[in-house]
This record gives structure tokens, C-alpha cells and sequence, in this order.
């Protein structure tokens, strides 16, 4: 009865884990997960998230809009007025101020004209910049 027992044998280690430490089935899911559009958690300044088209957002028309950037002061806008259609031109640095500033949920307080620093650059093109209130 004093007798010892005989060890029971260990089972064997999975095939996949042997001498890799890695399983190759969450490699293939960590390289699947990796390809594709990828999930942005970016935050402008004024809580406006950086997946938003602000060429779009502008309400100016797409052939006209040439950069939208959001500032510490607010947005700057630089676009082409011959782009824009005559009847809606007088109106369209007011439309785009509305627009932007609705992004942060403020209205527009002014709308200053820039100069251009080197006209060359892109003929013709205006700067103007957006205060939001």
C-alpha cells in the first residue's frame, strides 16, 4: 500500500502552439483586422470630428473651394469666386461663415478678408477668415 503511483502522462501541446508561442489563427485575424477603412477617434478643435468633409461642409461649390482649415481664431478659407455661379456669389463668404461655424454649434461673429500673400500662386483665388462667436 506504500506503493507509488505511477505519473500520468501529460497530454500534448496543440500542433499550431508547438515551438511558435503564437497561434497562427490570431496572426490571420490580426493581419485581417488591419486591412480596411480604418475608425478615426480625431477631434478638431471645437469638438468637429476629422473624418468631416469640410469642402463640403462649406456650402461653397466644390470647384470653387481650393482649402478649409480650422484655426485657433476659427476657419480659414481660401477659394475661387470664378467658380462661383454670379447670382450667388455676393452671398457666398456669408453662406460658408454659417455653415463652418454651425460645425461647433456657434454663429458667426465676423468675416475678415485677407490679402494674398503671393497673388501668383493661384490667380484670382480669395482668403478670408471666419470668427465664430
Amino acid at each position: 500500500m506504500t506503493a507509488q503511483r505511477a505519473i500520468a502522462p501529460q497530454p500534448p501541446l496543440p500542433q499550431h502552439a508547438v515551438g511558435r508561442g503564437v497561434p497562427l489563427s490570431l496572426i490571420a485575424l490580426l493581419g485581417l483586422t488591419a486591412c480596411g477603412d480604418r475608425m478615426t477617434t480625431d477631434i478638431l478643435p471645437g469638438g468637429i470630428p476629422a473624418r468631416t468633409d469640410l469642402h463640403q461642409a462649406s456650402g461653397l461649390p466644390p470647384a470653387s473651394v481650393r482649402t478649409v482649415a480650422r484655426r485657433d481664431f476659427g476657419w480659414r478659407v481660401i477659394y475661387q469666386p470664378a467658380a462661383i455661379p454670379p447670382a450667388e456669389l455676393p452671398r457666398a463668404e456669408s453662406r460658408a461663415a454659417v455653415a463652418l461655424c454651425a460645425l461647433e454649434r456657434r454663429p458667426p461673429l465676423r468675416i475678415v478678408q485677407q490679402p494674398r500673400a503671393d497673388p501668383s500662386a493661384d490667380p484670382g483665388a480669395r482668403i478670408f477668415d471666419i470668427y465664430c462667436a
